[in-house]
């Protein structure tokens, strides 16, 4: 990879790691499913005007819409909102590699290789001490929603995978638009009237600066620069500069929000990428059907010159024949 390319990448990763930072600033203004449903609201409302229809079944469209965008940024944003730190959230949410492989073992029968199996293994281990190390100050349950985020990931790393969007960017969009209305009926509901109008009522500059990262920078530019270098280099090239979100997103958050950084964190994150790092391996031979996942964030065939694997920039697949529909 070319040096500027390379920057790029790891200028990815790091918008990506902060981001989680801004998230939590941001969850300071608003309440965390009013806050998920403007973020949508921001990011398609203008892109739908560029991009073109998903070109693919709109059941997977709304399906994606649902598990992605209303209930794993409803998770992870409540379960944030509710005391999990930002920088953990940013290591724990990569728990959804264990997911994407099991919800592909359990729901497309593709067989997971013996590396996987141990990569889900060191990774299981660092969430666990994650969530001992957690549990001692903090609720569990706001650990518990963040996870529940990382499953419905993995879930709709699966739908994506068998729905295969030729255009992933246009796919992302479409996705993002359609978790606009749920998220924010949503927040009514559950948030209430009086406190999603209190939080416009009192919208400043750190409101809109935290929702126009979270959404422009974040989710357009951020998928946007990764799609650029799917088109340029090959998935296998690209994806582990995803590792690097973790990493981004502790120490911004040690450095912004001044959480702290133990022996036991650090040990636990290593765990964890080095559990992700180990399901990236690939074969000289991969066997039909095996899925190559890396996974920070949903699981399509490699399709690098299209950039089809734009939504989860992690996710490394093998092509095998598409099961039936």
């Amino acid at each position: 990879m070319k040096p500027r390319h390379a920057a790029l990448a790891v200028l990815v990763a790091a918008i990506w790691g902060v981001n989680f930072v801004v998230v939590e600033i941001g969850l300071r203004n608003f309440p965390p499913l009013l806050f998920s449903g403007l973020r949508f609201l921001a990011a398609a409302v203008p892109a739908l005007f560029l991009v073109g229809p998903p070109r693919v079944a709109w059941k997977w469209v709304a399906a994606v819409g649902l598990v992605l965008g209303v209930a794993k940024f409803g998770f992870v944003f409540t379960g944030m909102h509710a005391g999990m730190p930002a920088g953990l959230s940013s290591l724990v949410l990569q728990s959804q590699a264990v997911f994407t492989v099991v919800f592909a073992a359990v729901l497309l029968r593709e067989r997971p290789r013996r590396t996987q199996l141990i990569g889900i293994g060191v990774a299981s281990v660092g969430i666990l001490v994650i969530a001992l190390d957690h549990g001692v100050g903090s609720p569990l349950g706001a650990f518990a929603l963040v996870v529940a985020g990382a499953a419905c990931w993995g879930l709709s790393n699966v739908i994506t995978r068998y729905a295969k969007p030729p255009d992933a960017l246009s796919f992302i969009v479409w996705v993002s638009a359609v978790a606009v209305l749920p998220l924010l009926g949503l927040s009514l509901l559950v948030e209430g009237v009086d406190a999603d109008l209190a939080a416009l009522a009192a919208f400043d500059w750190t409101g809109a600066a935290a929702l126009g990262y979270v959404a422009w920078i974040s989710t357009l530019l951020g998928f946007g620069l990764w799609g650029y270098l799917l088109r340029e280099y090959d998935a296998g090239t690209v994806a582990p500069f995803s590792l690097l979100v973790p990493v981004a997103g502790m120490l911004s958050a040690w450095l912004v929000l001044g959480e702290e950084l133990t022996v036991l964190r650090c040990t636990a994150a290593l765990l964890v990428i080095a559990g992700m790092a180990s399901t990236a391996i690939r074969p000289r031979q991969p066997e039909p059907g095996s899925v190559l996942s890396l996974a920070a964030l949903s699981s399509v065939n490699v399709r690098s010159k299209s950039g089809s694997d734009l939504m989860n920039p992690s996710s490394i697949t093998c092509e095998s024949p598409p099961p039936s529909r």
